[in-house]
């Protein structure tokens, strides 16, 4: 990759990178794209963006919001993340995740929080495996009606599909995520108790068969809640059989 780098956005000029970006690789209408305003007021009130730059040109960011949890611990939520398209799938998501890492510790987090759609198992891989974030929760219909956010995809209707997400949770210094920052080979931990699958092409599904892709929506959300209730927890995925699959585990976390 060319010469890269990564720093904090700052000026309205990179802010404005940012929107440019989001409707580029999100698809989604002016009203729910995070305009340059939210994004100075966040900095504001202590959040962040941290850009990937070319030269001066954005070609990735990653945007931190100032959290709480419980009475008084501060800790990060990751708001979003979005890299051009002639950057995916060379390791710059990565790059800005462990950025935003080490950022977060400096200024004492220990803890970061985001959520992600359930059924893309791309991201599953990327944050069970890669980043070492396990899954407690799962929240129903999140956003309302979800959008399709692939530009490409934007004559795929889907009314009525709700924006089901799961939480992640991002331990800063648990062993195994100080080990993947390391250069740890990234896998899911061993000896899954439980299992869910999740359809192996879900943007297909949609396409073909929006009536099956609802029906697997509610059945992943129900096996998830399910797992949940036992006390169980997310903190692997299998990307590699047919049907890729969630991987639970009890507890104390692997």
């Amino acid at each position: 990759m060319e010469d890269l780098g990564i720093r904090e956005c700052v000026t309205i000029e990179e802010l404005d990178q940012c929107v440019k970006l989001q409707r580029e690789v999100f698809g989604l209408p002016d009203l729910e794209i995070s305009p340059v305003r939210h994004l100075i007021v966040s900095r504001q009130a202590g959040g962040w963006t941290l850009g990937a730059f070319v030269g001066s040109r954005l070609v990735g960011f990653v945007h931190l919001l100032v959290a709480l949890q419980g009475k008084d611990e501060i800790i990060g939520y990751s708001h979003m993340m979005a890299v051009q398209k002639d950057y995916q799938n060379r390791g710059l998501g990565a790059r800005l995740k462990w950025a935003q890492r080490a950022r977060a510790l400096a200024e004492g987090r220990r803890l970061i929080k985001w959520t992600w759609e359930p059924m893309q198992a791309r991201n599953a891989h990327f944050n069970l495996n890669r980043l070492g974030v396990f899954v407690g929760g799962y929240a129903e219909n999140f956003y309302g009606i979800d959008y399709v956010t692939d530009p490409a995809q934007k004559l795929l209707a889907a009314p009525g599909l709700a924006s089901d997400r799961l939480s992640a949770t991002w331990e800063l210094e648990s062993p195994r995520v100080i080990d993947l920052a390391g250069g740890a080979t990234a896998m899911a931990p061993p000896n899954p108790v439980d299992t869910i699958e999740i359809p192996a092409d879900w943007t297909n599904l949609l396409k073909q068969d929006l009536k099956a892709a609802k029906r697997e929506r509610l059945r992943v959300r129900s096996e998830f809640l399910q797992a949940f209730a036992k006390g169980l927890i997310c903190a692997g995925f299998d990307r590699l059989s047919a049907r890729p699959r969630y991987l639970l585990y009890g507890t104390p976390k692997p």
